[in-house]
């Protein structure tokens, strides 16, 4: 096979943290904040309106809750774990590492007495069917190292009595979410909008800060996860401010400032649903690929479990070919970053969220070929 003539504009295919937008440029950042304190007016000013864009473009309900938390989506799905179960029994669903993850924190670090867990091997789901909704539920809506999303939310119950907690990461900004029946639901900026690392984001609904302001775990919590304060009447209080730009502890001010302008790119675009259109448009590309060749295959078998930001890849050869395939489209400078999580069967990732261009993904297929036939 012929060396291909075109390459990827930007070869940054990592899935987090994720390429920049298109036309990124550092010095179009609005740096007024560097070297100002994070409280005071103009610091605040920026965080809340953070929190004020995201809620804006992700079309939350108007009494839904957005804040910016510490320690990026690890961070924000712990202190909420940390902060809310144990008033109910759990059900904790895994099919990749970080929902096995939050499962193994759930049973060996919290300990809850009751905790049913539904498991499923990389590339597959578990029974969405055997989910109780009067039950707490933990999952990821998207498994950023296997490639595989829930379809959809009608598995949860509109009229549920447990809370839903949705690690979002690598789905928010690019696939539609059933706000409604999320009560707890994390990101991180670093995955869809190609923001900086390090912070998070929590979104809670009406009754998940119910569940905050009516039950307090019987574990001591750090302060980077405490979301309530008493209340002076021997209750809690839902610390507001974290939801209007005063964050727990300090933030980079810089990224906070690189944040708002990937909203800004995104609101140009034409919202989310144009964001999500742009993955879906690199996932065709991917498909029409993985069709015409039977040496690539999808890890996620169930075409409507596909994700189109993650998307995982398996190849006909041994690991250590895999391997040389991927350092061989680096040397190149053709993509970086892309073999699957350490964690994942072998293969290939490669994000494809809204700050990839679909003709980029394009213009890398061809160059998976031509790196397959000098490895295989």
């Amino acid at each position: 096979m012929q060396r291909p003539a075109l390459k990827p504009r930007n070869p940054h295919f990592s899935s987090g943290p994720c390429a920049k937008r298109p036309g990124y440029d550092v010095a179009q950042l609005d740096l007024r904040t560097l070297g100002r304190s994070h409280r005071s007016a103009l610091g605040k000013q920026m965080l809340g309106q953070a929190c004020r864009d995201m809620h804006r473009l992700l079309g939350l309900p108007a009494d839904y809750r957005v804040g910016i938390v510490p320690a990026s989506d690890t961070g924000a799905i712990e202190m909420a774990m940390w902060s809310m179960l144990g008033a109910r029994g759990v059900d904790a669903l895994g099919w990749e590492t970080f929902g096995l993850t939050w499962v193994k924190d759930i049973t060996q670090q919290l300990k809850l007495p009751d905790v049913r867990v539904f498991k499923a091997p990389y590339g597959a789901l578990p029974d969405l069917t055997q989910v109780d909704s009067d039950r707490d539920v933990v999952f990821t809506w998207n498994g950023t190292t296997s490639g595989v999303r829930v379809p959809h939310g009608d598995w949860i119950a509109d009229a549920r009595a447990g809370l839903t907690f949705c690690d979002a990461t690598s789905a928010a900004f690019s696939m539609a979410l059933p706000w409604h029946k999320l009560d707890v639901t994390t990101f991180s900026w670093q995955k869809a909008l190609g923001g900086e690392g390090a912070h998070g984001v929590l979104v809670l609904s009406p009754r998940a800060v119910e569940r905050l302001q009516s039950y307090t775990p019987p574990w001591p919590l750090p302060k980077i996860f405490r979301l309530t304060s008493p209340d002076g009447q021997g209750g809690q209080q839902l610390i507001d401010g974290i939801f209007r730009g005063e964050t727990i502890n300090t933030p980079s001010m810089l990224c906070v400032a690189d944040c708002l302008d990937a909203l800004a790119w995104a609101e140009r675009q034409g919202g989310v649903p144009a964001l999500i259109a742009r993955s879906e448009a690199s996932l065709k590309h991917v498909a029409g690929f993985v069709a015409a060749h039977g040496w690539i295959d999808f890890l996620a078998q169930d075409p409507a479990t596909r994700s189109c930001t993650s998307v995982c890849l398996t190849l006909d050869v041994p690991p250590e070919k895999t391997k040389a395939l991927v350092q061989l489209l680096e040397a190149e400078g053709v993509a970086y970053d892309i073999g699957a999580y350490k964690d994942a069967p072998a293969g290939l990732r490669i994000w494809c969220g809204a700050t990839v261009a679909p003709d980029d993904v394009a213009a890398l297929l061809p160059w998976i070929e031509w790196a397959y036939r000098q490895i295989a």
